[in-house]
This record gives C-alpha cells, structure tokens and sequence, in this order.
C-alpha cells in the first residue's frame, strides 16, 4: 500500500516587492528565489543572531565544566550547601549572638571546614550566623555550641567534637550533592513564596 502525497500548495513570495506565486522546493520556503532571499534576509538578521549567540554560550558553558577541576567542583557544592543552610535556617536567629538583623547571613560552622573537612557537609554542623559573628568574631564559638546545644542536643555536639573519617569526594559525587543542593534550596523558597 503507497501513501499518496499530495503536492505542496503554492505560495505568494514574503518579499513585498516581488509577491510572486511559487512552489516551494523545502519545508519553511517563504521565498520564490535566491535573489528574494537575499532581500529577505535583514528580516531574520536579529533572531540569526540571537540564536548564534545563545549557541555559543552553550558551547562555552560546556566547554568551561570540562575545565573545572575537583576544588572547582569542590567550591560549587560548599556554595549550594551554604545557600541551603541560610535558607532552611531563614527564620532563625544567628546562632551564636541570637539576634536577626538585615544584613548578611553567612552559613556558619560550629567546626571549621579547614580544621575539619570531614563535616564541611554535614547538616547539624552548620547554621545560619550573622557575618560579624562569623567573620570578626570567628563564629563566637562558645555561644555557638551553647545554642548548638539547643537545637540539637548534647549527643549530637559532642559527635560533632568527636573523631571522624576522612572523606574525599569523586568530581561526580561533587556534581551530584551541588544539584542536590540546589534543588532543596529551591524546593524551600517556593515553600516560603507560598
């Protein structure tokens, strides 16, 4: 059985000055001849260019991932989980001097993350702190762990004190806890938004 095609109808040129009847050759012909196309042509100049340039930002976008190197990665994830911590914590006051205020909200650890790179990750040793505590006052520590104490109890601060393991993530691991991340971090602002 053959499926018969029906011809393609005629067209009128899109070339104001021309307006001839033709049949068109390709899908999506608009004009009747290369002359006409050439006429045409400053008609479709800005979306051509719109579309080269978001092609070649995709390129590049993909071409600089490939450049990334792990503490790249590594970076990326600390940004999405500090952006996670302030924003589950948006509601809360700083964590070591107890006020709110409207400046900057920094994701504080109770542990550092260069003395102790095994929690730089870990949900119960991170908090919203204010950027004076944090920056001038190194995190005031001591009211940190009396808060600390808290929200999440003796047992769980004194795990955090105590001894841990290593842990050295693979790039992919990275990539995955960034998009994690990000995605709790958006799930909780649309919870907010509504």
């Amino acid at each position: 059985m053959t499926i018969e095609r029906k011809p393609p109808r005629a067209k009128k040129c899109r070339v104001s000055t021309c307006r001839a009847s033709f049949v068109p050759a390709r899908l999506g012909q608009a004009v009747c001849s290369p002359a006409c196309a050439l006429k045409d042509a400053p008609r479709n100049e800005q979306r051509a260019k719109k579309a080269i340039a978001q092609r070649d930002r995709r390129e590049f976008k993909v071409r600089k991932e490939k450049l990334k190197s792990r503490a790249d990665h590594l970076r990326d994830t600390q940004a999405a989980f500090n952006a996670w911590i302030r924003e589950r914590d948006v509601g809360l006051p700083c964590v070591s001097c107890g006020r709110h205020h409207n400046g900057q909200w920094h994701a504080g650890h109770y542990r550092s993350v260069g003395g102790h790179p095994e929690l730089r990750f870990e949900p119960l040793n991170a908090a919203r702190q204010c950027a004076p505590c944090n920056t001038h006052k190194s995190g005031d520590l001591v009211n940190y762990r009396i808060e600390l104490v808290q929200r999440i109890g003796v047992k769980a601060v004194e795990w955090l004190e105590g001894p841990h393991e290593p842990k050295k993530y693979s790039v992919d691991q990275l990539k995955a806890m960034t998009a994690d991340y990000r995605a709790k971090t958006r799930e909780l602002k649309r919870g907010d938004a509504a």
